[in-house]
């Protein structure tokens, strides 16, 4: 037993702690530099720790008792079912107990355990996340979003002031390591494409904020914090202790998804999940704003990795593997700065005769060519003509959306989005 634990802890690592059978032997313990998490084969036990980093700061018992209990709230959103309760720690001696002994010393939150390669991250490398699970992915992520609330504070968030300095934050906090894993010309090209992005393109900021898409998101949803959950997708782990982090332009969020699936080259994959996603929501617009977060997400992952390289107690050779990788995510951060042609291509036919068939197969070819450099996004003039009338779009559409006034809106609609997104460096078809 590593005795530079926490007391509670050292209790926690013993099956005798638990009123239930523990199955895992022994128990395993995950530290993040937040919480320390328990498994014990059918149930998880997530203690925060007694930490204050000014956006975190769960430094009393009655702030992680708080927290705990919001963890479980919002994430509930995401999955039902998966998160169970708070359960508080009580002393017994010196030892601790999940019975009734007057006053709490701990609080933790009771999760179900699953597997660990049922997370989106383990299948992903495993090669077993198939296109049908993206679809899925994009499905429920549509609706997370699609269900998310906003209101007048929530909206402030999306402010490109307050957007901006975020970002600008990150570049101040990578200088150290341009001349390793960051170049030069990497850095000042991104950072002057970032600088331009908000200089050029304050409607398009304050447009999501009047279009209510700042909402209360998730935060982190990146693929380690998706998962199967009784053969459904669930999102967990948001983000609890800082409401600034979670609340974000939905295109914020869907940022760590594109960027985790086109890092490892499954452009293919990214173009299925983006394609799914804005059709379901009808937000295309956001297509315009994701280059930005995409490149911020890789951006952030760069640095985070980074950071390892100042760290002494890091093995050197983790920290050799922990510069390549960083090298990687800069490299990225930067590809995403670098818009290419726009194209627009246009499908016609009659019902049935192939369009949406062949529409796919253009898109699976440009993703597999252009990689970074170009995506492709399919825009149905069946799902612009559902979105303009709040059908849903797995609705029978009723005859009012075949007359010639919604025809011309659907005919203008689709006009403006092609040319709109091929301006952006998209291929539209």
């Amino acid at each position: 037993m590593e005795t530079s634990l926490p007391a509670v802890i050292q209790s926690m690592l013993q099956p005798a702690f638990y009123p239930h059978p523990v199955t895992e032997a022994p128990i395993k313990l995950v530290q993040t530099h937040v919480s320390y998490v328990l498994l014990t084969g059918d149930w998880v036990y997530k203690v925060k720790k007694s930490v204050d980093f000014g956006f975190l700061d769960y430094s009393t018992l009655d702030r992680r008792k708080m927290f705990c209990d919001r963890e479980i709230e919002l994430n509930r959103r995401g999955v039902e079912g998966l998160y169970v309760e708070t359960v508080p720690i009580y002393q017994n001696g010196n030892s601790h107990t999940l019975e009734d002994g007057g006053e709490p010393v701990e609080y933790a939150v009771k999760m179900h355990q699953f597997p660990q390669e049922d997370l989106f991250s383990a299948r992903f490398e495993a090669g077993e996340l198939p296109r049908s699970r993206i679809v899925e992915l994009a499905k429920r992520v549509a609706d997370f979003h699609l269900s998310a609330p906003t209101d007048e504070t929530i909206r402030t968030y999306g402010v490109a002031d307050q957007v901006k300095s975020a970002l600008d934050q990150n570049f101040e906090q990578t200088q150290g390591y341009i001349g390793g894993p960051q170049t030069q010309t990497q850095y000042d090209e991104t950072k002057a494409w970032t600088d331009a992005f908000f200089a050029d393109n304050g409607a398009l900021l304050q447009s999501r904020v009047d279009n209510h898409w700042i909402r209360n998101g998730h935060g982190d949803l990146h693929l380690g914090n998706i998962c199967l959950w009784q053969d459904q997708v669930a999102l967990f782990d948001c983000i609890e202790f800082n409401e600034p982090f979670r609340f974000v332009d939905t295109m914020f969020d869907i940022a760590y998804i594109v960027m985790d699936l086109e890092v490892a080259g499954r452009e293919d994959l990214s173009k299925i999940f983006l394609n799914q996603y804005v059709e379901e929501t009808g937000d295309y617009e956001g297509l315009e704003i994701l280059p930005l977060y995409v490149s911020r997400q890789a951006y952030v992952r760069a640095k985070v990795t980074s950071f390892m390289l100042s760290d002494a107690s890091v093995p050197e050779g983790d920290r050799r593997a922990a510069s390549q990788s960083a090298a990687a995510y800069y490299k990225q951060a930067h590809a995403y700065t670098i818009a290419p042609e726009g194209k627009l291509m246009m499908m016609c036919g009659v019902s049935g005769s192939g369009k949406s068939t062949i529409a796919k197969k253009i898109a699976d070819q440009y993703a597999q060519d252009q990689g970074l450099k170009q995506k492709t996004i399919i825009i149905r003039s069946d799902a612009v003509r559902k979105h303009l009338g709040n059908v849903l779009l797995d609705e029978h559409a009723p005859d009012s959306l075949y007359t010639a006034d919604m025809s011309a809106k659907t005919n203008q609609r689709l006009q403006d989005l092609g040319v709109d997104q091929v301006k952006r460096g998209y291929t539209e078809i």
